[in-house]
């Protein structure tokens, strides 16, 4: 059921004391941008029930098919870690994660709730007033707004292109695999003065030496490093890697970090031990390279044009895409339609994300539902 809420003004107020947001709700429903919660039922890594039809997963971030049925931390691990580390203590828990990290990554490496929170410490600290940092355009949301926070100048460039990257730039802020175009950029081709970041959000625990990420495919060591659990490892929260300067420096001006509560130790154990299994996921790995090879050749053989590089396929079709997904949840496949704003106008998509636990079958089954869509827009 989907679930699309407005509440009610207290009692005696105005009518009209909503009115602003009623307003803006109203214009975002007029531009056909309405958004709403469906209920999903989890059957299995790659199925569930929605609206009471069963469907198969296209769309989700568990690449390596961890997040269903994963081990529970044990609960003498507290579900709360009752405010920020610097106040309310830095948990052995933390430590553990950390550490297992810096070992992974031979770097120092620091915690946070989540990759927006990760997002906002690096970009709004590690740069400051007369510093030009360039960011591509098509950079993930956290990013952008971490830059906003910043005082220093902003420049969007080209998209994967480091010959756009201006030469007084002081740091440059990139994906190692871009979130809704999919396609991994030529890391080793970015200039080497500047401070580099890679986001490697959708990147961590699929590429890479024990899935260290993009740039670990490429031989590369970027200065800063942002990952996640919430993907690949199956669990939630996030990380940043870097120089001893950049994790002190966090620490002591991240407002994400200093100001907000700390991940559970529950929850920092669950991602240390999706951590563990997703570094041991070799085959799983080879699994999903296996799975989005199969799909990627399957839609272009039914005639669909596919963007990316790796198990984030692309599918652009413009106004067309809330009626492909439409069709394709008739046939069983769950991929929901990615619109502006979020991409641009014009640049509408079916996201389809690939799981290493998606059976040969699955993937069959999702191309027959792209061919029988195919047919009928024929």
């Amino acid at each position: 059921m989907s679930r699309s809420l407005r509440a009610s003004p207290p009692t005696g107020a105005s009518p009209d004391r909503y009115a602003p947001w009623t307003q803006r709700l109203d214009a975002i429903g007029e531009a056909g941008q309405t958004r709403s919660l469906r209920q999903l039922k989890q059957t299995s890594p790659t199925t569930a029930e929605i609206d009471g039809r069963e469907v198969i997963i296209a769309c989700s971030n568990d690449y390596l098919g961890l997040a269903f049925g994963s081990e529970a931390p044990s609960l003498k691990h507290p579900p709360g870690s009752t405010g920020s580390r610097l106040i309310s203590g830095h948990r052995p828990a933390h430590e553990a994660l950390e550490d297992a990290l810096s070992d992974l990554y031979g770097r120092p490496a620091l915690t946070f709730a989540s990759g927006y929170h990760a997002n906002l410490a690096v970009f709004s600290s590690v740069c400051q007033q007369g510093d030009l940092i360039a960011s591509d355009a098509l950079n993930h949301a956290s990013i952008i707004d971490g830059l906003r926070l910043s005082r220093a100048e902003r420049a969007i460039v080209a998209h994967a292109k480091p010959s756009a990257i201006p030469d007084t730039a002081r740091l440059v802020a990139v994906e190692g695999l871009f979130s809704m175009d999919g396609d991994i950029p030529p890391l080793t081709e970015y200039p080497s003065h500047p401070w580099l970041a890679v986001d490697e959000a959708h990147a961590f625990g699929c590429l890479g030496p024990q899935g260290r990420g993009a740039a670990a495919s490429f031989g590369l060591e970027p200065d800063i490093l942002i990952g996640t659990f919430g993907k690949a490892c199956g669990a939630s929260g996030a990380f940043v890697v870097g120089p001893k300067a950049l994790i002190d420096l966090l620490i002591n001006s991240g407002r994400s970090f200093i100001y907000s509560t700390a991940p559970s130790p529950a929850s920092t154990m669950a991602a240390l031990i999706g951590l563990q299994r997703t570094i041991a996921a070799d085959e799983a790995r080879a699994k999903l390279a296996h799975n989005a090879r199969s799909l990627r050749a399957g839609l272009l053989n039914r005639g669909w044009e596919v963007l990316g590089d790796a198990h984030i396929l692309p599918v652009v079709v413009g106004a067309d895409a809330v009626p492909l997904a439409t069709r394709l949840w008739e046939r069983g496949v769950f991929a929901p339609a990615i619109r502006y704003p979020t991409v641009a106008l014009g640049a509408e998509r079916i996201r389809l994300t690939v799981s290493a636990a998606h059976t040969d079958t699955e993937i069959e089954r999702i191309l027959d539902a792209f061919g029988d869509a195919n047919e009928a827009r024929s």
